[in-house]
């Protein structure tokens, strides 16, 4: 548990960077788990987590010590920290380090991410940042709408 509060030496700024749509009054990251969603609190005391794979902010707890008393659950544990997803993916091979997540080649937003060997171990900065664009382009369609990517270098 305590390796999802070891958080102390990422940039929350940094990782924000391409968030700052939907995350835009200044924040400080309580947590992160192994699939890079963050856990915010903001000037307020409420936390929130940033799910980087839906694109969406969802409100957890009225406070810090609040969130830390849900987080211990078991409950909160595989709904927030996807503790039986990341065990399933460390029998892969997948092993993030604290730099790290586990990112997936076609992101789960799209229903084509279903497929075999999606998940690999992706830098953490990176993959925050991709979706972070990503969800902003994509934030106004409806859903199920067509998107075709373009990568450019």
């Amino acid at each position: 548990m305590d390796r999802f509060f070891n958080v102390g030496d990422l940039s929350v700024e940094r990782l924000l960077t391409d968030w700052r749509w939907l995350c835009p009054e200044p924040v400080t990251l309580v947590a992160r788990n192994a699939f890079g969603d963050l856990f915010l609190r903001v000037e307020s005391g409420k936390v929130f987590k940033l799910d980087i794979s839906t694109g969406q902010r969802m409100e957890l707890a009225e406070s810090e010590e609040k969130f830390r008393v849900l987080a211990a659950t078991e409950e909160k544990r595989q709904q927030w920290f996807a503790e039986q997803d990341e065990l399933a993916a460390a029998k892969q091979g997948l092993r993030p380090n604290a730099y790290q997540c586990i990112g997936f080649k076609t992101p789960l937003v799209f229903a084509e991410s279903g497929t075999p060997g999606n998940a690999y171990v992706a830098d953490l900065y990176e993959h925050v940042s991709f979706l972070g664009d990503l969800h902003r382009q994509i934030s106004k369609l409806p859903e199920g709408a067509k998107v075709k990517l373009a990568v450019k270098k």
